[in-house]
């Protein structure tokens, strides 16, 4: 019993199995989460899952406008030693008005990059990602100025996060066309009720050795609850209300599925959700957005839960195809 470990692709970067995400703490004032966390509620989420063995965090630079990365860097710094926790955060989202506030062109991501190691108070950035594609800028500028962080020190690892499969691809042919770092790791949407990425991301990964990082594994909590039920979240998040919006009908015989599994295991139906991801061979490991103490209990304890090939065809049976989104 307890947490697992798992090497980050084909990389030599040790994560934990669960890696928090910490897209709920920041400053309510700043940005559009108004439901996020200041320091004092964040601090007992923080503690929770370094003792639960956790020593993955995951931020970005647009969270909060900022206040996400300096509540995650003092609140390790307080808590950990550096060297023991991996630091993910990201660059891409708007955060400044001007030429290098949001996209990936190298002013950008050189401007970015110095200021997200002041707020997470660090030398160096554990896994830097770029938070999506970006259209605007040459990929050999973008990949170029990211091979350059590396060798800088500043960065050690570089992840990407939602775009289509041939994307990706590209930018990793770019790298390895010019002797640059390649990316070991995607971070996408990926959850029993949007499973797209098992067409061409995931098959992709696992050959090119790049470990995955979904992003909301339990579909923003509906995987979680009764399908009519809301929470304070799910009424505020501006992002979150455009998504999971366009099968509603299959997407709750899903939900159902997951519930009843549940039931019969006598367990939270986020462990079941959570346990059918960490049973997928292309998933490293699921980010975990936590606004209640039971949020981590029920990760941490979805590591050791296994599932049956009839509960995990109990639970994939109802999904139908949905469109992407969120890119």
């Amino acid at each position: 019993m307890g947490m697992d470990y798992l090497r980050l692709g084909g990389s030599g970067l040790e994560i934990s199995r669960i890696v928090l995400g910490c897209m709920s703490f920041g400053d309510p004032a700043r940005g559009t989460h108004t439901w996020s966390m200041g320091i004092d509620e964040a601090r007992p989420f923080v503690r929770q899952a370094l003792e639960a063995g956790i020593t993955t965090f995951d931020t970005a630079n647009s969270y909060s406008l900022g206040s996400s990365e300096e509540i995650v860097g003092e609140l390790l710094g307080e808590l950990a030693e550096r060297s023991d926790v991996v630091v993910a955060t990201k660059v891409f989202g708007h955060v400044a008005d001007g030429p290098n506030g949001s996209g990936l062109s190298r002013g950008a991501i050189m401007t970015q990059v110095d200021n997200s190691l002041r707020r997470l108070g660090t030398d160096y950035i554990d896994l830097y990602q770029i938070h999506r594609h970006d259209p605007k800028t040459p990929i050999t500028e973008t990949m170029e100025a990211l091979h350059d962080l590396v060798r800088a020190g500043k960065v050690r690892y570089l992840g990407a996060s939602s775009m289509w499969t041939w994307q990706f691809a590209q930018m990793q042919h770019v790298a390895d066309l010019n002797g640059w770092t390649r990316f070991v790791a995607m971070q996408d949407q990926y959850n029993l009720i949007m499973r797209e990425e098992e067409r061409e991301m995931h098959p992709y990964c696992l050959d090119e050795g790049v470990g995955v990082l979904p992003w909301s594994p339990l579909a923003r909590g509906r995987l979680t609850r009764d399908w009519d039920a809301t929470t304070n979240r799910s009424e505020t998040d501006a992002f979150g209300r455009t998504l999971y919006r366009q099968t509603e009908d299959t997407d709750r015989e899903v939900v159902d599925a997951v519930a009843a599994v549940a039931a019969d295991r006598d367990v939270s139906r986020a462990q079941v959700a959570l346990a059918w991801m960490l049973h997928k061979p292309a998933v490293t490991a699921p980010i975990i957005g936590v606004t209640k103490e039971h949020h981590l209990t029920d990760a941490v304890a979805a590591v050791d839960l296994e599932l049956s090939a009839d509960e995990i065809a109990r639970l994939e049976e109802h999904y139908v195809p949905h469109a992407a989104e969120a890119f």
